[in-house]
């Protein structure tokens, strides 16, 4: 009977430690998470895009279909040639599909339809790592519009896309230089508060953008061959 009261005030000693030893210890853990700070790192490169997609776009029109296709072929056939020219190569240039529109198979068509019944359009595709030869040429092909080659409105305000696919490649360093002006960031602050920076707690290493050089207003980076590549990491140090 001894040895049973005994062994229940342990029981009842050892309980009693623990219900104080565990509020106790979470509340000291709760108190460690005041001992840390937050800091971005911003890391930013210059680079250029290495890939261009350019659409050419031209439109034919006239009554007799067979005709019209004729001048599709043609006009194709000069516009190949024109960039085999000017100094791209045939694997970089392919020819997409022709469209078809006649307008007397539109039920809202105008008085005027018949004079011009159809609407083809046909595109030449080039995709070339040869940016600065693309930017080059779009600038000359004022000389197919005076053989007569009509270009699409809609896309000929921005045929060009420039493009950066090596990303991948320079994620290392930026991501390096992020975590380094964020420490750099949480040893100012350590410093003002007498504190010193210790481990990583938790990392985001943030998301990678692409964007122009020169950001002004309605400007696409697709459109810019010259852009900056931007990632913000968020890092949260202990301090001790």
């Amino acid at each position: 009977m001894r040895k049973y009261r005994i062994f229940s005030i342990i029981i009842l000693a050892l309980g009693i430690a623990l219900g104080g030893f565990f509020p106790g210890y979470y509340y000291y853990l709760s108190k460690m998470d005041y001992n840390t700070v937050t800091v971005k790192g911003l890391s930013e490169l210059n680079v250029k895009a290495d890939l261009a997609i350019w659409k050419l776009k031209f439109v034919v029109t006239g009554n007799d279909l067979a005709l019209a296709q004729q001048k599709i072929s043609t006009q194709s056939q000069i516009i190949y040639k024109f960039l085999l020219d000017k100094g791209f190569e045939a694997s970089e240039i392919s020819t997409g599909r022709t469209e078809t529109n006649d307008l007397m198979a539109n039920p809202y068509r105008g008085n005027d339809a018949a004079q011009s019944r159809f609407i083809l359009s046909h595109s030449i595709n080039v995709k070339s790592k040869k940016v600065d030869l693309v930017e080059k040429t779009q600038t000359q092909t004022g000389d197919l519009i005076s053989q007569g080659i009509i270009f699409d409105s809609a896309s000929y305000g921005y045929p060009v896309s420039y493009l950066f696919t090596g990303l991948n490649a320079i994620k290392p360093q930026m991501l390096e230089e992020a975590t380094r002006n964020a420490k750099e960031a949480a040893e100012e602050f350590a410093k003002s508060s007498g504190s010193k920076v210790g481990k990583i707690r938790r990392a985001n290493q943030g998301v990678f953008s692409i964007l122009p050089r020169e950001q002004t207003m309605n400007t696409s980076e697709t459109q810019e061959i010259e852009k900056t590549v931007r990632v913000v990491s968020t890092i949260e140090y202990w301090l001790e």
